[in-house]
């Protein structure tokens, strides 16, 4: 009876693992490598180098799966992401864009990087307290208090400032569909403040 229970142990043991490693979709052959086709444009591990181009490491997996299947879909519709994401995502099956969420959801960000202390100070001020007068609600009530970002709602810590500049306007315009809420913030607030609230964020 002692060796069948170790036996039954070991089998549920072995079926564990398998299980573990079936859902562990970052390491499918697909995902390893749509993450080096990733890499030539949002850089090693997700970390990207380039002023346009968003860094991944790090990013909320629910808010990078909505992302890839938008892309797939093609209702975002940015010109960047007309000319290389639609056609990068076009064959990516919903279990290769879990996976990829899944790998750089685990991936170590880079550190901010601060480069206008004075601008960030206001844009601070508006990411933490929001603008009152002008409606707009206090940025971390959903990507958090350091910017890192909550279940679908995504990281801004770190991400280059050019890029979230461009990403604010974006959503006054119908190129990105979703993102009601970001519709309304963005409409009130002014050139210099959405150019603020990118430079505290890439800080961070």
């Amino acid at each position: 009876m002692k060796t069948f229970r170790l036996l039954a142990w070991a089998v549920l043991g072995l079926a564990g693992a398998a299980n573990a490693q079936s859902t562990n979709k970052a390491e499918l052959e697909s995902v390893q490598r749509a993450v080096h086709v990733c890499a030539a444009c949002h850089g090693d591990f997700g970390r990207s180098t380039k002023s346009f181009v968003p860094s991944l490491a790090g990013q909320m997996r629910e808010y990078t799966i909505r992302q890839l299947k938008d892309f797939r879909n093609q209702s975002r519709a940015e010109t960047d992401v007309q000319a290389y994401m639609w056609g990068i995502s076009a064959l990516l099956t919903d279990e290769t864009i879990e996976g990829l969420a899944d790998y750089y959801a685990a991936q170590k960000p880079a550190p901010g990087k601060s480069t206008q202390p004075k601008l960030e100070a206001a844009g601070r001020k508006i990411y933490e307290n929001g603008s009152p007068s002008q409606g707009v609600l206090p940025c971390k009530q959903c990507h958090g208090d350091a910017a890192e970002g909550a279940a679908g709602f995504p990281r801004l810590a770190g991400l280059n400032a050019k890029y979230v500049y461009s990403q604010l306007q974006a959503f006054r315009t119908p190129l990105r569909p979703h993102g009601v809420l970001m519709k309304n913030e963005t409409r009130a607030l002014s050139e210099a403040q959405l150019k603020a609230v990118a430079a505290y964020v890439q800080s961070r």
